[in-house]
């Protein structure tokens, strides 16, 4: 076994049980998911919520904590040029925002449309987070929203590129 296939081997195995079931029956399913039909509620619950919770993260507030200490606040209310808004997630540790999850249904192209990538920089911008991920769980793009940004901004400005964890 070639040195490429051992590290592509030992990477897959350290992938939780239940984000490669996530990833299988994604794959499984494509053009379902990617219909106009399927949106992006389904989306988060079927998907996202149990991916982040196998990552560790009490999407649901399984342990009971109250609203100030919870790990995940769902819509979490943010100024943005004087309106609220709410991002689809907000993770936190310590009741100490890190970083926004902006979901997107997988119809929409995270890849090259500006729109949902100004959406969340923008989040992210106004509360000052360092760093916030766009997903459709097919590709996951985070970005470094550190730097003030321009609606016109391409949607490919960002830090890493998507697929990060779920190329097929």
């Amino acid at each position: 076994m070639l040195a490429s296939e051992m590290a592509s081997a030992e990477i897959k195995m350290s992938v939780p049980r239940e984000i490669s079931e996530l990833v299988e029956r994604f794959d499984h399913n494509h053009e379902a998911y990617h219909s106009i039909h399927y949106h992006e509620t389904q989306l988060r619950r079927e998907f996202l919520d149990p991916f982040f919770e196998a990552l560790g993260w009490d999407v649901t507030n399984k342990g009971g904590y109250a609203v100030a200490y919870k790990d995940v606040i769902h819509e979490d209310a943010i100024k943005v040029g004087g309106y609220t808004k709410a991002p689809d997630y907000c993770f936190r540790i310590g009741g100490t925002r890190k970083f926004f999850v902006e979901a997107k249904k997988p119809a929409v192209d995270i890849k090259d449309d500006i729109d949902p990538a100004y959406q969340l920089r923008r989040y992210a911008w106004s509360a000052k987070l360092p760093l916030s991920i766009l997903t459709d769980f097919e590709e996951f793009a985070v970005y470094d929203c550190r730097m003030k940004l321009a609606p016109a901004d391409k949607a490919s400005m960002r830090e890493h590129s998507p697929h990060l964890f779920l190329a097929a």
